[in-house]
């Protein structure tokens, strides 16, 4: 009898943790059917429930493993943008749904031609065109110059990057009152993976420079890509931007590696502020 007892508060209390875990877990938010790294969220595509905002985290290329648990952080922002955040992997939805939403986030998405075919590439051309918004991170630079129209609405593409490391941030003169960098001075430390692109956006017709990161603070290049020809771009280094041309609104931050450069005070503000950017609520 008193085996049985301490059986079932041994089993009850396994139980409990397990459920907790679950609860604190990015992995388990929103619909998320496993744990593994691939693993796809499910919603309710019906279009009473659609939400504002679409995450897409799919890859063409390379997937960093945590693309999911940073989908997790992004619609737990819900309740501070006060608009329902939907997450999807499935490049149909970009065809059948994407009208519905009013911003799309990028989540690390590579070499998006791999992915989608020429239908879903068109389909987002069209909505952006009507007005829609683009949230882009960190990876979704990476290997989009088959993608002409994207390309050239990013500004440019993905030539390597450092490791996680603390760098000094400055803040465009022209930016200090933006609300994505507002707040935080003219200049700031922080930590994150930085990526160097194959050219500035500096001076390109429509583009704005919200922030620059000082490639004296760090070492900007790993070595894995010193190896392999990696540049850097030395003082003129932009690290988020925005472009206003060709209908919509783009917004593109080097910041969203892992979820641990996005979940600051400047990170949540960052992101918080450029989705309403992208959604003209601001």
């Amino acid at each position: 009898m008193m085996t049985s007892v301490k059986l079932s508060f041994f089993y009850r209390l396994a139980k409990n943790v397990f459920i907790l875990l679950c609860a604190c877990s990015p992995i388990f938010d929103f619909g998320f059917t496993g744990i593994a790294a691939d693993s796809k969220p499910k919603f309710d595509r019906s279009p009473k429930n659609l939400g504002t905002v679409m995450v897409f985290s799919g890859t063409g290329w390379y997937r960093h493993p945590e693309v999911p648990a940073i989908s997790g952080w992004l619609a737990r922002l819900d309740a501070d943008l006060k608009m329902q955040v939907d997450v999807s992997e499935n490049p149909n939805d970009l065809v059948k749904i994407l009208n519905k939403y009013q911003v799309l986030v990028l989540n690390n998405c590579t070499e998006m031609t791999a992915l989608f075919d020429e239908k879903q590439r068109m389909a987002v051309e069209k909505w952006y065109r009507a007005g829609g918004g683009i949230i882009a991170l960190h990876a979704s630079l990476v290997r989009q110059t088959n993608w002409k129209w994207f390309n050239e609405l990013a500004g440019c593409d993905f030539d390597s990057d450092s490791e996680y490391l603390e760098a000094r941030v400055m803040v465009d003169p022209g930016a200090i009152n933006h609300p994505t960098v507002k707040g935080h001075g003219t200049q700031f430390a922080y930590k994150a993976d930085w990526t160097n692109h194959d050219r500035s956006v500096t001076g390109l017709p429509g583009f704005q420079v919200l922030l620059r990161v000082d490639e004296s603070t760090f070492e900007p290049v790993r070595e894995y890509f010193q190896s392999r020809g990696g540049k850097a771009m030395g003082k003129d280094h932009p690290i988020a931007w925005l472009h206003s041309n060709g209908g919509g609104r783009f917004f593109y931050t080097e910041i969203g590696h892992d979820v641990r450069s996005l979940e600051t005070e400047f990170g949540r503000q960052h992101i918080l502020e450029a989705i309403r950017w992208a959604a003209g609520r601001r």
